[in-house]
């Protein structure tokens, strides 16, 4: 049998808690939840600042910009 049985799983995460302890694996954990979290914030704003960058650029924008009175 090639495939792993539940009580395989089972003694694995047993021993993998007695050598590591619950607080190393619960850190770790945190650890890469963190890790993952950042990963997705970068792809979304590098996708934002592409999808800035690809959008046409026209006069009638630029003179809306250039026109805009600056309050002091």
């Amino acid at each position: 049998m090639a495939g792993l049985s539940i009580w395989h799983v089972l003694i694995f995460a047993i021993v993998v808690i007695l050598l590591f302890g619950t607080s190393k694996l619960k850190n770790l954990g945190k650890d890469v939840g963190g890790a993952i979290k950042d990963f997705k914030k970068s792809v979304r704003e590098e996708e934002a600042e592409a999808a800035k960058i690809q959008q046409p650029r026209t006069i009638d924008a630029e003179v809306k910009v250039s026109e805009s009175p600056i309050k002091s």
